[in-house]
């Protein structure tokens, strides 16, 4: 008796072409944006890339639903419409090069001045010389010490900075940091630190983590980087910094979020704005469609799936 194909939603066909070699597999492209008609067969579901969609709207009828895999890094808004007895995957490790590399151009691009010289080019207006500010002999404090915060280090590393890294809890270092240190210790390391760059989730733990007070521990010129979220940072209190001159900021995500045209944040001075494009590159693709592989292979083996952040973990099978 042949068993039933492992039946797979993929959000286009590229995902479905990368898995048409595998046995017993059976991949339907799916946009979600309307119920498939063999939605009850689907053990997989992959979201489609920056989605809008919500779970409540796409599992009702998915009957045989296992495993949700995005494609992104940020699981929180996923996570209460979940159906019982489903596992929820994210991305982690696809989009680490793409959000490292920003996380690295927004800071060189405020500390080297960059959006100044690009102003004066529009006025074709050529600066005097003087000294300017420079990365290297930076300390560097990256915020958050996951796959991404690791992927941000190894690329500051080659700059001549002082990385000091911050996790959830103190843990032994690596081959980038002598320690990592943790979360409770921020407030005492801020002071020592030029560049903050902040990659942690959003949780109730890290909402608002950067309020008036903590910003305020922040070294006069220091440079805040945000390529978390947005709600990790408290956006008044980062606009009256830096409204001031106190302090600088380069974000790519901002509460609100998009950031209406009229928000303060746009004009402030010393903030750089990009529109939460960190991971969003051409290479987050092959590895997104290599992930989604991997997951089928593990379902088929019974070796469980990688990355499961929300509902039951799957566990091998004996």
């Amino acid at each position: 008796m042949t068993a039933d194909p492992l039946v797979v939603s993929v959000p286009d066909p590229e995902y479905a072409e990368a898995l048409a070699d595998l046995q017993g597999v059976d991949p339907l492209v799916w946009d979600m944006e309307s119920p498939h008609p063999r939605g009850d067969e689907i053990r997989l579901a992959v979201l489609p890339y920056m989605t809008k969609l919500r779970l409540a709207d796409v599992t009702p009828g998915l009957d045989a639903l296992e495993v949700v895999q995005l494609q992104s890094a940020g699981f929180e808004h996923f996570v209460d419409d979940l159906p019982a007895g489903v596992t929820l995957c994210n991305a982690a490790g696809v989009h680490d090069g793409s959000t490292a590399e920003l996380a690295l151009t927004l800071t060189l691009a405020s500390i080297r001045e960059i959006p100044g010289f690009v102003a004066s080019q529009a006025r074709s207006t050529w600066e005097p010389l003087r000294l300017r500010s420079a990365l290297a002999d930076r300390r560097v404090l990256v915020v958050g010490y996951g796959q991404i915060g690791r992927a941000i280090a190894r690329r500051f590393a080659p700059f001549e900075v002082t990385l000091t890294a911050v996790a959830s809890r103190a843990r032994v270092g690596d081959d980038l940091v002598p320690h990592v240190h943790g979360i409770d210790e921020l407030p005492e390391l801020l002071p020592e630190h030029d560049v903050v760059v902040v990659i942690v989730p959003l949780s109730d733990a890290t909402r608002g983590l950067f309020d008036a007070q903590m910003l305020g521990r922040m070294p006069d010129g220091a440079l805040l980087v945000n390529v978390a979220r947005g709600a990790v940072v408290d956006t008044d209190a980062l606009v009256a910094e830096c409204a001031s001159g106190r302090l600088l900021a380069a974000v790519d995500v901002t509460d609100p979020e998009p950031l209406p045209t009229d928000h303060p944040l746009w004009t402030t001075p010393g903030v750089l704005v990009t529109p939460h494009v960190g991971g969003a590159t051409e290479a987050m693709r092959p590895r997104a469609i290599a992930l989604v592989r991997r997951q089928v292979q593990n379902l088929l083996s019974g070796a469980g799936v990688d990355n499961a952040v929300a509902g039951p973990l799957s566990a091998p099978q004996t």
